[in-house]
């Protein structure tokens, strides 16, 4: 099966795993790109796929930039990569299998919480408008003058995480394109 059809079966599958929930396609995180990210009300997940036709060679690089902007991590996988998925992630990363016939998506390992995501991190994928907005609808100043990292900066330091990644969350729930 190829990346297209997987991505298509698997959109499907988030849709019906949870209830509320936007998912977003080639996302630029750092110096890669996501091949799919959910942003749920209180995290975001990442999801890199790799087809049937595919190689491991840019995973680390994938990997490392994954961790650096979602709370948890899937590689999602065609029946070719089943066996070997799970040792060329991290213990933290999920596993998933799409398989090459039917639509009985297994869940080869489940994803924990990943450390290494950081907020301010994650902040850098929100447009500066949406920014604005978090600190419109919180009282805060709108340093509109500034850049998206002094406004994502002072936006850690007065709002608690919990509060902000809900309201991030939000704006990318939110987000239109033109």
């Amino acid at each position: 099966m190829l990346e297209p059809d997987m991505k298509e079966d698997f959109f499907w599958y988030l849709d019906g795993r949870y209830e509320k929930i936007r998912v977003m396609e080639e996302l630029v995180i750092g110096k890669s790109r996501a091949d799919m990210a959910a942003v749920l009300p209180d995290r975001l997940i990442g999801f890199e796929i790799k087809s049937n036709t595919d190689s491991y060679a840019r995973l680390p690089n994938q990997i490392r930039e994954y961790d650096k902007y979602f709370d948890y991590n899937y590689l999602v996988v065609g029946e070719r990569h089943k066996r070997s998925a799970a040792s060329h992630v991290p213990e933290h990363w999920g596993v998933i299998c799409i398989p090459d016939v039917g639509n009985n998506i297994e869940v080869l390992r489940e994803a924990s919480h990943n450390r290494k995501a950081k907020l301010r991190r994650q902040l850098s994928l929100l447009w500066k408008s949406e920014l604005k907005s978090i600190s419109i609808s919180n009282d805060l100043f709108k340093y509109s003058s500034k850049s998206k990292a002094f406004v994502a900066k002072y936006l850690t330091e007065q709002l608690s995480a919990e509060v902000l990644k809900k309201q991030l969350c939000s704006e990318l729930f939110e987000r239109e394109y033109d």
